[in-house]
């Protein structure tokens, strides 16, 4: 991802950007036209004292703009937005810190760098956290809603030059509170991460009830080589079930239960296999990796490449203190895949499950990596 400085000969492309997306934490949902020319035009994005920048991926798509103003003050504050298609992708923290890292890295050394938001819309919060920003102050009933005629209320966000440079975050200490809030227990339902990611060749996302038919096809193409190690291929599959178990896999994924993940080729779009972040515990942020793949892809390093990513996934987006993997000491690819990412054979666990092969007591290996 990279800033790149908006001109005024791209007013027209600022104009179709701010008028064709929504904007519901904002003042205006659906600004018109005849508002943006009217800010450009006075110099609302390009001035000495505004400066605009479109957010493009790496792809180079415009996925976001930003809007940074007061550039004349010692505390600048900005305005960040990101379009339709492209939010819950994992964006916005990674606009903040470079609209962060701007900022602190002008000549003339700003104090500090602020945004406020409206106290509802949590994934700018999230973003705001994740990035380093520290929650500074809480303003009931000032954040005026034009479209529903009310009032909602503000919560503002800070990050000093010395938190920048540290790379922490300092809380406020709030000494003339009468009464300590206590803080609310952690909900894995309100963790904002993205739901689709890339490898080199793949596509990586959550599962949907219209991946049924490609999934049950692949289980029905591989279900020899699953049965020795998969508990659910030791019957043949039925669709309606497959698309069942489906829209609960994509359920629990909303509800951070489970989060089942399909893989895809990126050239193609064609389904590979299943994978994803399994018994999951949340206070100790473990998860357990498992995957199969279709066997006509099989030798292909796919479930190699999509293990790595979603390891990578695991630590960068979800805080993992510890990924592992478990299989059965005699599952060979199995064990090829942890052996090729590195990851370290921490005990073999004796008598630990039934085979699906003869009905006897087998082993299982544990593979970790941890958060260094």
């Amino acid at each position: 991802m990279k800033l790149t400085e908006w001109t005024m000969e791209e007013q027209e492309q600022l104009i179709h950007f701010m008028t064709t997306n929504s904007w519901p934490f904002h003042g205006h949902e659906h600004p018109v036209r005849a508002l943006i020319k009217k800010t450009i035009e006075e110099g609302g994005y390009k001035s000495d004292q505004v400066t605009t920048f479109w957010i493009e991926n790496d792809a180079k798509e415009q996925v976001g703009l930003v809007k940074i103003f007061d550039l004349r003050d010692d505390i600048p504050l900005f305005d960040l937005r990101i379009a339709d298609p492209y939010r819950n992708k994992g964006y916005g923290p990674k606009a903040l810190k470079m609209v962060a890292d701007f900022v602190f890295s002008l000549p003339e050394k700003k104090i500090r760098l602020e945004g406020n938001t409206r106290h509802d819309n949590f994934a700018m919060r999230k973003a705001f956290e994740r990035t380093g920003f520290v929650k500074e102050a809480h303003l009931r009933q000032a954040w005026f809603s034009p479209r529903e005629n009310r009032y909602y209320d503000a919560v503002i966000y800070g990050m000093t030059r010395e938190d920048w440079q540290a790379g922490s975050s300092t809380p406020v200490l709030w000494d003339d509170a009468i009464v300590e809030a206590k803080e609310s227990p952690f909900n894995p339902i309100l963790l904002d991460f993205p739901e689709q990611f890339e490898s080199e060749r793949l596509v990586i996302r959550a599962p949907r009830r219209e991946d049924a038919e490609a999934s049950y096809e692949a289980v029905m193409r591989s279900l020899e080589a699953f049965r020795p190690w998969l508990p659910f291929a030791q019957q043949k599959p039925d669709l309606a079930q497959t698309e069942a178990a489906l829209i609960e896999a994509a359920a629990d994924f909303k509800l951070r239960k489970d989060l089942r993940l399909h893989f895809f080729l990126k050239d193609t779009g064609q389904f590979i296999g299943s994978t994803g972040l399994h018994r999951i515990d949340w206070e100790v942020r473990k998860f357990e990796i498992g995957y199969w793949v279709d066997s006509q892809f099989e030798g292909k390093g796919f479930v190699s490449e999509a293990v790595e990513r979603i390891t990578r996934f695991a630590f960068d987006e979800l805080g993992a203190n510890r990924v592992e993997i478990r299989c059965d000491p005699d599952n060979v690819r199995s064990r090829a895949v942890a052996n090729r990412l590195n990851f370290e054979l921490e005990g073999i666990l004796r008598n630990d499950t039934v085979s699906r092969v003869d009905n006897k007591l087998h082993d299982t290996c544990v593979y970790a990596k941890i958060r260094q």
